[in-house]
């Protein structure tokens, strides 16, 4: 094998794609396998390879995360179309027929709070209302059931 390896051989292995190899380089330069590693090393192409992987991953998730974004913003626009639709339909309604806008607002505002982040649920129980709940559950005994019935019978 006399032919030489291109100056350029970095950029044919890396448009090889996943399936690149030292060899497949090698067999298209008509070069042995020998020629393409000292090159290799010589011009640490496993580093360059990773560094051009890695800032093309972090291209690819910039892209993604403008894309995420962008689509928050649109459905955030919508969401506030939906629920100025929804007041004003609320104005212009009697009480008793206005469920619908009250349906649509209610959703757009959940739909909101949902792509901001926020709980679109109160799902929090309050101390109080656990203290109160407990109380009642523990100051329920069998003593008291038994007393109860006890002065039933006695004032009748």
């Amino acid at each position: 094998m006399s032919a030489k390896l291109p100056h350029d051989a970095f950029s044919t292995y890396v448009a090889l794609g996943p399936d690149r190899s030292y060899e497949l380089l090698a067999r298209q330069f008509g070069v042995d396998k020998r020629t393409v590693v000292r090159r290799a090393v010589a011009e640490d192409w496993q580093g360059r390879l990773d560094k051009i992987e890695a800032d093309a991953r972090d291209k690819a998730d910039a892209k993604l995360s403008e894309t995420i974004e962008a689509m928050n913003l649109r459905h955030l626009r919508v969401c506030r179309v939906i629920q100025a639709k929804a007041l004003e339909a609320l104005k212009a309604m009697p009480l008793d027929t206005a469920m619908n806008a009250v349906r649509a607002l209610d959703i757009s505002v959940k739909h909101e709070r949902l792509i901001r982040g926020e709980p679109t649920d109160r799902a929090a129980v309050s101390v109080e209302d656990v203290v109160k709940r407990e109380y009642d559950r523990w100051l329920t005994n069998e003593d008291d059931e038994q007393v109860a019935p006890a002065l039933e019978t006695s004032d009748g």
